[in-house]
């Protein structure tokens, strides 16, 4: 089932009166039968960052400070479906053994963000983490701009920092730094900002759109992150041609942008449509306007809604969010919906093409390596005695026809298929064509965690699917192929990051 991170605005009715007024300060309390459930839910991920119990979506203002990895997310502390949002918040020594946190933001009553804090980055300025982020109120029609058929809220981008160096408290800046669009536009949406320093001048891309015209970057600048004016659009998108009540769905609007440099290459990415688009180009410093050369999906299953950040090594790690693909009555119950994916690290090669794969911090991660050598005919049988597993197959000179399939009961549940000769890759009614110029050392990885499974091809193409049929003991991994003489096929059982499923 499709979750929109906004449908859930239209079911604010009496039940979300109900949700928004309890208290924002503090998660709600899951009684211990709740919590036992939950720890005991083999569907549950057991080595990626979720929160303890509820709703999580985007990643927010992943920052690295003082010696932690600061990740900070999309949070409902109170139920587990959309609404209420706060800034959930963990910290981690190396972006896989995480410790939650008290909830960083929360909606002020009566404030600009008091239904809720929508997404957004941080930034350290002048000495100190600096959140901008994107908050949201009732409004008059005349002064709405999240346009999506329910047409109620005001998005204003605001201001707030931090006043300790463990980043639990934050001081927000009251009225907002950038309280409404251009004058000159009707726009689709007007959220999730995304900054960046040029000497001594800020820089703030705003996800937006026109109807009629397509998604957009809206483009300003500041000198204090105070004070902001509107130069133009970095960059203009296309509508797809469908008509649809969400901007979202037919290309108008544009989510949770992200610019930046890497490898001497300028990339933006952006969430539309369902998915993420990645685009590498050539940005022009003197005009400040992004033309993309090069475009692709980021990720052709379950993932939405990504922000990066500089490691302190330099490298570009991404954070997304992995979405539930089972009916709402389902995650509700379960009390828990939503999971990060592992930290990506991108760069762009020679031919402007972004690629990304695991960092290398996951493999801490790794018990002992178990090695295969697979031939035609005999395709490796194996019952998962627990469902945390990382599966590397090379795909060497042969070229071969690769299936990888998980069966439940004798059942198969999932299915990915690597058709090298027709240069195809098909997991249930996704298909998507290969990377182009596979070499001899490319590979496939798979990461089995509960019922999420990532996968990473030649390290520039990914798949997050998510699969609900699947049981420690009931489940079998197959991995056969055909044409060539053999595959090399190594795995490692992965250690889970906490003894509950709880992450904390």
């Amino acid at each position: 089932m499709k979750r929109d991170r906004r449908v859930f605005l239209k079911s604010l009715g009496a039940a979300g009166g109900l949700m928004l007024g309890q208290s924002r300060l503090a998660w709600s309390v899951a009684s211990s039968g709740q919590i036992a459930d939950i720890a005991h839910d083999p569907l549950r991920p057991e080595y990626h960052l979720l929160p303890p119990h509820n709703w999580m979506n985007d990643p927010n203002g992943p920052i690295w400070w003082k010696g932690q990895y600061h990740l900070f997310y999309q949070l409902n502390p109170h139920a587990a479906v959309w609404g209420d949002m706060h800034w959930g918040h963990a910290i981690s020594p190396d972006m896989v053994h995480w410790k939650h946190q008290p909830i960083a933001l929360a909606p002020t009553p009566g404030g600009a963000d008091s239904e809720g804090c929508f997404s957004g980055s941080a930034v350290v300025f002048e000495g100190k983490p600096t959140f901008i982020y994107t908050g949201v109120q009732n409004a008059p029609p005349a002064e709405t701009t999240l346009h999506d058929g329910n047409d109620k809220l005001r998005e204003t981008q605001m201001l707030a920092t931090a006043e300790d160096d463990d980043l639990l408290h934050w001081n927000k800046l009251e009225p907002p730094i950038i309280a409404t669009p251009p004058p000159d536009m009707y726009v689709t949406g007007f959220r999730d900002p995304c900054p960046w320093q040029e000497g001594n001048e800020w820089y703030l891309g705003i996800g937006s759109g026109e109807r009629g015209i397509g998604g957009c970057v809206l483009l300003y600048r500041s000198h204090d992150l105070h004070h902001w004016e509107y130069l133009h659009k970095l960059v203009q998108g296309k509508p797809n041609g469908k008509v649809a009540i969400n901007p979202c769905d037919s290309g108008e609007m544009w989510e949770c942008p992200d610019f930046f440099a890497v490898n001497g290459r300028h990339s933006l990415l952006y969430s539309t449509e369902d998915k993420v688009f990645w685009t590498t180009g050539e940005y022009d410093t003197r005009h400040h306007r992004y033309i993309p050369m090069r475009t692709g999906v980021l990720d052709h299953g379950a993932y939405y809604a990504p922000k990066s950040f500089l490691a302190p090594d330099g490298r570009r790690v991404l954070w997304g969010w992995i979405r539930e693909t089972r009916p709402e009555a389902q995650f509700a119950a379960a009390g828990w919906s939503g999971a990060m994916a592992l930290p990506r690290v991108l760069t762009v090669n020679r031919e402007g093409q972004l690629e990304m794969n695991p960092a290398v911090e996951v493999e801490k991660l790794r018990g002992v390596e178990e090695t295969s050598i697979l031939k035609v005919g005999a395709p490796l049988k194996q019952i998962l005695t627990t469902l945390r597993r990382e599966l590397h197959i090379s795909l060497g000179d042969a070229q071969p026809k690769i299936y990888v399939r998980l069966l439940t009961n004798g059942k198969t549940v999932w299915e990915l298929v690597i058709d090298t000769p027709a240069s195809l890759v098909t997991c249930a009614n996704i298909t998507f064509a290969m990377p182009p110029q596979i070499k001899p050392d490319d590979a496939i990885r798979i990461f089995i965690d509960g019922s999420v499974i990532e996968v990473f091809i030649a390290s520039r193409d990914a798949l997050t699917s998510r699969v609900y049929d699947v049981s420690p003991d009931s489940t079998e991994l197959q991995v056969e192929f055909v044409k060539g003489q053999i595959l090399k096929l190594r795995q490692w059982p992965l250690q889970a990051i906490s003894p509950d499923r709880l992450t904390t």
